[in-house]
């Protein structure tokens, strides 16, 4: 028996799993809407990115077999299909009885059949004042050839007769139309203008007997591979970017999706016209995009919606860091670690402002690959090249379907004066480093930060990763190579303290294992902790197999792609996988080997997936200073300790609950309701804020 599985199919388990969250009654009503939502758009980028580049795959190579599952593209695809064809009804009966519960509350979703004759009457004033006048229906026949369907637009298409003649019609949803359409008389209750259309769509083609109608939607590949040779000598690579994503638009369907019904001509006219099998056609009998349910919730009365939504939280202390204080000379004096959300970013925030006023600082540097709308980052970093202050920006613009997003960032950064720099041909660089160069009365300083997580304050808000910063002069000697290397377009670069893809890394990696592996066949405590998104790296994955098998014990928290399966006899029985999905997205990435007494524990940007460890700059640091060091493992036990949102997976690829007989732990719950008693206190208090106090001036 092979100790791996597919890597898609390992997704879309996890993605059920964010389903079932859905399905959870103890999770408030409205945060389980959410859950949907994000079900339905992890479902989007899944078939975009993934399902296109198997697609493209099948094409080039189709008798190439992954090294896990040793399926071809076109096996893989066939088996996605039958595995997402029976996610649409299990999505469906959990959207319906949420919806339903919602009704007694005025805020749900409303059908054609559940309002009244006022109400209908209503609708149909609503559709043809400002509804219809906006709708561009066609005919498709010879004449009217079948239209360009944009990627994850909505569509009304319809079988028509006039007299004997049977035609098509189609009517474009546009997206400029208000999709929220609150019923009159019903509080927050509402419909969905593209089901309004459906309903009144007899009133577009008045002349005709509508024989079937359905809405569609189509998802395209959005796998878009740059080929830096198509450019121009003179091209900017801001320019080339922009055309790349005006191809993206343009790429082949790889699914259909159809509302309620279809019938039999309709679907094969859109499967010939699409070139679409009818596997790759999904039936859904509730929304098909779910994106709406945030403005929705927003737009709910305060008073109905507060009950359904989780509790407000206001971030925690940080350990070790005295707010009233300038942070950058408590960050002089000892390391900081900070765990988002429970942890306010608004302290790294501090750090770059003061950074950026400070007449001592005399360089910023950074990486972005994604970045928050009117980012307080970019803000302070134009502030600094302002103030004279030297500012570089790595900034990645093939953050996927963050590009555009991107490139007005960097426009915005070259503006102010700052250096700007991009990725490489055939790299991302999907690393989170900053460094912070200053004069002191001790000569130059640096000021280094690691991150798991992206500069986007959205989103560590909402995901749960790491900061860690330090003085330390080893990790900003590294730091400042790395920036270098950067900026000279090498990745080959060594490094002494941060493990740095993709030339470094993974022999890091492999070689800690093996020392684990030495000391269990030496008959010493022997013992690795991981947690990440995902884990697909073949060479990873059999070395934490033969360290399995050599004794080594081995715990992994996988939030999503597990590809590794856990407890096999004789192969994987030494290693147990969990997964958590809660009330943020597990972002963090941690390695941790050996025993507690005896340990090296790392964080990273990266992932154990091939993607990151040989085609991405990615970067590990160390956690140097033992206070922090504590805390980060602490982290990781209260994690495994987690028996509510965690599940465990089997030998098969499965999930199960946690049968335990403890109190309930939902370790992020308990993260937001933490009081913090720091177990270091800083030592000589006095003395450190009278050194503080000298440092500032």
């Amino acid at each position: 028996m092979t100790f791996m599985q597919d890597r898609e199919l390992s997704w879309l388990y996890f993605n059920q799993r964010v389903l079932e969250e859905a399905a959870d009654p103890r999770i408030p009503l409205l945060e389980r809407l959410k859950f949907v939502a994000i079900f339905c758009s992890n479902l989007d980028e899944f078939f975009m990115v993934r399902c296109g580049s198997l697609y493209d795959l099948s094409l080039v190579e189709p008798k190439h077999k992954d090294h896990r599952s040793f399926m071809t593209p076109g096996e893989e695809l066939d088996a996605i299909y039958f595995v997402v064809a029976d996610l649409y009804p299990k999505k469906d009966e959990v959207e319906k009885n949420i919806n339903h519960t919602l009704e007694s509350l005025h805020m749900a979703r409303l059908s054609k059949s559940q309002l009244n004759k006022k109400q209908l009457k209503w609708m149909e004033d609503y559709f043809d004042s400002q509804v219809a006048p906006l709708l561009s229906a066609l005919i498709l026949d010879w004449q009217h050839p079948f239209p360009h369907l944009l990627n994850k637009a909505q569509y009304i298409i319809v079988r028509l007769k006039e007299k004997d003649k049977e035609v098509f019609g189609i009517v474009p949803v546009p997206d400029y139309l208000t999709r929220v359409i609150y019923v009159t008389d019903m509080q927050g209750s509402y419909v969905l203008v593209e089901h309004m259309i459906y309903h009144m769509v007899h009133k577009v083609f008045n002349s005709y007997e509508i024989l079937s109608k359905s809405i569609i939607r189509v998802t395209r590949n959005a796998d878009i591979n740059l080929n830096t040779q198509e450019m121009d000598e003179d091209e900017d690579y801001r320019d080339y970017m922009k055309t790349i994503l005006k191809k993206r638009k343009r790429l082949a369907p790889i699914r259909l999706e159809y509302y309620k019904h279809i019938d039999k001509e309709t679907k094969e006219y859109l499967a010939k016209q699409l070139n679409l099998k009818e596997d790759q056609m999904f039936e859904s009998r509730t929304t098909m995009e779910m994106s709406h349910v945030f403005d929705v919730i927003d737009h709910a009365p305060k008073n109905l919606a507060k009950p359904l939504l989780y509790e407000p939280y206001t971030p925690n202390a940080c350990q070790n860091y005295i707010p009233e204080l300038p942070i950058i000379p408590q960050v002089l004096a000892h390391d900081l670690i900070l765990f988002y959300p429970f942890e306010d970013i608004d302290i790294f925030l501090k750090l770059l402002n003061e950074a950026s006023q400070s007449k001592q600082v005399v360089s910023i540097k950074i990486t972005i690959y994604r970045l928050a709308k009117n980012s307080k980052i970019v803000h302070a970093l134009q502030n600094a090249a302002e103030n004279g202050i030297e500012v570089t920006v790595l900034m990645e613009l093939r953050a996927r379907f963050d590009e555009q997003h991107n490139i007005s960032a960097a426009q915005e950064l070259e503006q102010a004066g700052c250096t700007i720099i991009y990725g490489f041909e055939k790299y991302k660089v999907h690393s989170k480093l900053l460094q912070i160069v200053l004069k002191t009365h001790k000569g130059m300083k640096t000021i280094t930060q690691i991150g798991t997580g992206n500069y986007n304050e959205k989103t560590s808000r909402m995901y749960t990763d790491i900061s860690y910063i330090t003085a330390r002069s080893e990790i900003g000697l590294d730091a400042q190579h790395f920036f270098q290397n950067m900026s000279l377009s090498d990745v080959h670069g060594k490094y002494n303290q941060l493990w740095v893809s993709p030339n470094q890394l993974k022999h890091c990696v492999l070689q800690a294992i093996d020392e684990q592996i030495e000391r269990a066949q030496s008959h010493q405590k022997a013992f690795i902790a991981l947690k990440m998104n995902s884990m697909t790296d073949v060479q990873i994955m059999e070395k934490l197999q033969k360290a399995s098998c050599a004794g080594v014990k081995i715990h992994m928290i996988i939030r999503g792609i597990c590809c590794i399966l856990p407890g096999i006899e004789g192969q994987t029985e030494n290693i147990e996988v969990h997964s958590i999905v809660g009330r943020f997205l597990e972002h963090s990435r941690i390695y941790w080997f050996g025993p507690k007494e005896d340990c090296k524990v790392y964080i990273s940007s990266a992932d154990f997936m091939t993607r990151n460890t040989e085609k991405r700059v990615e970067v590990a640091s160390p956690i140097l200073d033992a206070s922090c060091k504590a805390l980060v493992m602490k982290y990781f036990e209260d994690q495994w300790r987690d028996n509510v949102k965690t599940r465990i997976i089997l030998p098969d690829g499965s999930y199960t609950a946690i049968n335990s007989t403890d109190e309930p732990y939902d370790y992020q719950d308990a993260y937001i309701h933490k009081e913090y008693h720091p177990e270091t206190e800083i030592k000589g208090l006095k003395a450190f804020l009278k050194k503080l106090k000298l440092l500032h001036h």
